[in-house]
């Protein structure tokens, strides 16, 4: 196993990128495969009397040897890939017209479509397509030529030719398969990796809804709950941490946040340095979207305690909540994300940027949903840019066991 994979590598180069890397060393493994079942078919040849045709698999093993030493040695993997395809395009057909046709020869030229399957493989479609021009042109010319092959074939038993057409069936059939299977594998975890990626960015309905049509996707919600969350005095921490620690806090703050948000089955729409927005009641409609939320804001502070306490920190953070309509929807073209609009929005913001560190204040519109669920604080009206003055709230702890709020 070490030879092989010392073989595999002997075209790569330290600067590869991966795909270049993996189609360097699956074709110098099929190369070298090919190379030594060619083997075979010179004894097999030699065996029953007929050296031309034992000396047209010989060749292509010298010349093959000769394209993996230059391979080895100048990493060409163009000249590499072109000269192996145009080999195994090659062999088959001499070998065939050697022998005297089709029947003569068990259509070894079937292993030609292994040229056709690789260059589908090392080439992209588009410069496949000549390559499988290539195959259908020898091919009409191996038809037009059977009858005068034919007249001069090799005499080879029946038996051999039976065993040869069934080897050469079944080696074509295990090539493609395996060929197959390899892309639609590829092909299968590239669409995972691709969904998994486009589900960090949108909703999975929303996802599904924009892979089905790519248009505008806008929708309004009349009962959704938003929440910001800001980690107060952020800047000064941020003047005096490294760049590596700093990124690394906000790593582990803001993925526990996003532990907490999808254990609570809610939609993380964005952060924006270092703040962090979340929405209860879309894309997917619940009732209980206010309850969710301030479950949520609740166990966000808990779990920042806990990676302060584990990361030596004194952090806290704001957190507003509102509750209302909004429009929510996908814009841009490139980094596209969902977002959402109105006034709900807006006002929540404005709860947690006029918010006091450590608390929670909601708006009025939040409250009422909460009062029997929720004890709290009433904070009296404030001074809110854009919205004049207006009632808040800071909620303080469940109160489930007496059912009642306190103000």
């Amino acid at each position: 196993m070490r030879l092989l994979n010392r073989i595999s590598l002997i075209g790569v180069a330290p600067d590869d990128a991966d795909d270049v890397r993996v189609q360097k060393v699956t074709l110098t493994l099929a190369a070298v495969t090919v190379t030594v079942l060619a083997v075979f078919w010179v004894g097999t040849y030699l065996a029953l009397g007929l050296p031309v045709s034992a000396a047209i698999p010989f060749a292509y093993q010298v010349a093959s040897v000769v394209t993996l030493v230059a391979f080895a040695r100048t990493k060409d993997y163009r000249f590499f890939r072109f000269s192996q395809i145009v080999l195994i395009f090659l062999l088959p057909f001499l070998l065939q017209w050697s022998l005297g046709g089709y029947v003569a020869s068990s259509a070894v030229s079937l292993w030609a479509l292994v040229g056709v399957f690789g260059a589908l493989f090392f080439y992209t479609a588009r410069q496949a397509v000549p390559w499988f021009a290539v195959f259908v042109v020898l091919t009409i010319i191996s038809g037009l030529m059977d009858p005068s092959l034919a007249a001069s074939a090799a005499a080879i038993p029946m038996g051999v030719q039976v065993t040869f057409f069934v080897l050469n069936i079944l080696g074509v059939s295990v090539t493609a398969y395996l060929l197959l299977q390899y892309a639609v594998r590829e092909r299968d975890a590239a669409l995972a990796r691709s969904d998994g990626l486009l589900l960090n960015v949108l909703p999975r309905s929303i996802a599904e809804r924009l892979k089905r049509d790519p248009g505008v996707i806008a929708e309004r919600y009349d009962e959704v709950t938003v929440l910001f969350a800001d980690v107060a005095d952020f800047t000064p921490f941020a003047e005096r941490t490294s760049p590596e620690r700093l990124v690394g806090v906000l790593n582990e703050v803001f993925s526990a946040f996003d532990n907490l948000t999808e254990r609570h089955a809610l939609e993380k729409i964005k952060t924006i340095g270092d703040a962090y927005m979340v929405a209860g009641g879309l894309p997917e409609l619940r009732a209980d979207h206010a309850e969710a939320v301030a479950a949520l804001a609740v166990d966000m502070q808990s779990e920042l305690a806990r990676v302060c306490s584990a990361l030596d920190l004194g952090l806290a953070i704001r957190i507003g909540i509102d509750s209302g309509p909004v429009v929510a929807g996908v814009i841009g073209r490139r980094k596209f994300i969902y977002d959402l609009w109105g006034d709900t929005v807006n006002t929540a913001s404005r709860m947690e940027s006029h918010g006091i560190a450590g608390r929670i204040q909601v708006t009025e519109a939040t409250y009422r949903r909460l009062r029997d669920r929720y004890r709290f604080e009433d904070r009296g009206e404030m001074e809110v840019k854009g919205k004049g003055r207006i009632k808040t709230y800071l909620l303080v702890a469940d109160d489930v066991d007496t059912g009642r709020s306190t103000d």
